[in-house]
């Protein structure tokens, strides 16, 4: 069992722009494994059973697990919906590739070159009921890890990012201890704390601390992943911006300097120094930190800190037709929406802050809430699965049967009843009921912390299972 860093950032542009027409791309659509496939069974047995409860079907992942699995073969692509701007590779066929974790400097070689925006134009489509919407990034479903799945942009921590050469680009202004963000937002409490196993990834050394250094990951990610260049001129002045970012134009040879930073992460402290810009990690917000929950088929887990970046306008997007083979523009209503009919797949933790982006109605309420609580502590945490006689629920921290036992670090929680009786025994909730893949219900009546929100009760309809 391998323990890995990463950083995730959830661009987040207003519903108004005007420049949502030319987001998309000459590009064909390309189906998705995690579309319209048979609903993965209830487990009834306990996971690493070699039948436990799957159809021949289903891929091997019970629901909600997060661990490394192949998806089965693409299902045909359902037509795309009219009220969300849906962009994905122009190839039909992606080269074969082998399973790969979510890594940064892989050997990857793009499937093609990346292309400039089309003339035609998206169908149009009424406003979602949320004044802004997220970048999500479709992962090729020959992706060892979550294969299909869509996710924020980001990727593992690299010791590049870690490197003492950074403070001479962040020089004059900005540089220990701080960088200007304020207090490190970690608090490195003895639990939840995965073990640390020998990976390279694990070494926690370096010349920067670690809130930067996840920026600076989750800036280079985005680059790699996605084209996005959240940087900002050195002239600028120092200190975060009073307002919504805006990401670098893309700069001539774009692909190539993509390339090298694919091959090697240290040629993006050199594509900074070529820009004279640094990593605008004052746009990134801390959001939440999420630990990936103990389960018998995974073998590697993540220590994953996702942030927020408002930008004024939608950058353009180019998937590296690599690890990632589309992306969308969607608010939390209409991701969830495309979840639940089986248009795309979430992971929980994805699902989750989804949903707890829904409290928002307007983009400048979410970042006025950043900017409130950008010296708040944040939580990190490990969910515990709990697998019941017909379900799974992810426990989460507050939860009346979440129990803070370094034995659930590596082991499972089980019960002979069924989610349902569960539920009607219990009264302080903080959970995710795992009904099956594209079906899940958030349950929460504990407060809030460190000023942070919680995700309102959802709860799917029945008819839906």
């Amino acid at each position: 069992m391998t323990k890995r860093s990463l950083a995730a950032v959830t661009p987040i542009v207003p519903r108004e722009c005007p420049s949502w027409t030319p987001l998309h791309s000459r590009r064909c659509l390309l189906s998705c494994p995690s579309h319209r496939q048979a609903p993965v069974q209830v487990p009834t047995k306990r996971p690493g059973s070699p039948s436990a409860g799957r159809s021949p079907s289903s891929p091997a992942r019970p629901p909600g697990c997060w661990g490394p699995c192949r998806a089965g073969p693409p299902a045909e692509e359902p037509q795309p919906r009219q009220n969300r701007i849906r962009v994905t590779a122009r190839h039909e066929q992606l080269p074969a590739a082998g399973p790969q974790p979510l890594a940064a400097g892989g050997q990857h070689r793009a499937g093609g070159s990346l292309d400039a925006p089309g003339d035609c134009h998206p169908p149009s489509r009424p406003p979602p009921a949320e004044g802004f919407r997220l970048l999500l990034l479709q992962r090729s479903p020959h992706q060892g890890f979550m294969p299909g799945a869509h996710v924020f942009p980001g990727g593992v921590l690299d010791a590049a990012d870690r490197s003492a050469d950074w403070l001479g680009l962040f020089a004059p202004h900005h540089g220990p201890p701080g960088f200007g963000l304020g207090p490190a937002p970690f608090s490195r409490a003895a639990f939840p704390s995965l073990p640390h196993t020998g990976d390279s990834n694990a070494d926690n050394t370096g010349a920067l601390p670690e809130d930067v250094a996840f920026r600076i990951c989750a800036v280079r990610e985005a680059f790699e992943e996605a084209g996005v260049l959240l940087l900002r001129p050195r002239s600028s002045p120092p200190g975060p911006a009073p307002g919504p970012g805006l990401a670098l134009e893309p700069p001539p040879g774009l692909a190539a300097w993509r390339a090298r930073v694919r091959r090697d992460p240290r040629h993006f402290l050199r594509l900074c120094a070529h820009l004279d810009c640094t990593p605008d990690i004052w746009a990134l917000h801390n959001w939440s930190a999420w630990l990936t929950p103990f389960s018998r088929s995974a073998t590697r887990r993540f220590d994953t800190a996702f942030f927020l970046c408002c930008l004024r306008e939608p950058p353009p997007v180019y998937p590296d037709l690599a690890e990632v083979v589309g992306y969308q523009w969607s608010s939390p209503s209409e991701t969830t929406e495309s979840f639940l009919s089986k248009e795309i797949w979430l992971a929980p933790p994805q699902f989750y802050e989804v949903r707890r982006l829904a409290n928002f109605a307007s983009f400048s309420d979410l970042h006025k809430f950043c900017l409130g609580r950008a010296l708040e502590g944040l939580e990190r945490w490990l969910p515990i699965i709990l697998l019941t006689a017909d379900g799974m629920v992810h426990l989460l921290p507050g939860d009346e049967l979440y129990l803070e036992d370094s034995d659930f670090l590596e082991n499972l929680m089980s019960t002979e009843k069924k989610t349902e009786e569960i539920m009607k025994e219990g009264k302080q909730f903080h959970r995710i009921v795992i009904h099956n893949r594209h079906l899940y219900d958030i349950h929460v009546t504990v407060q809030s912390k460190h000023k942070h929100v919680y995700p309102k009760n959802c709860v799917v309809s029945k008819s839906h299972l």
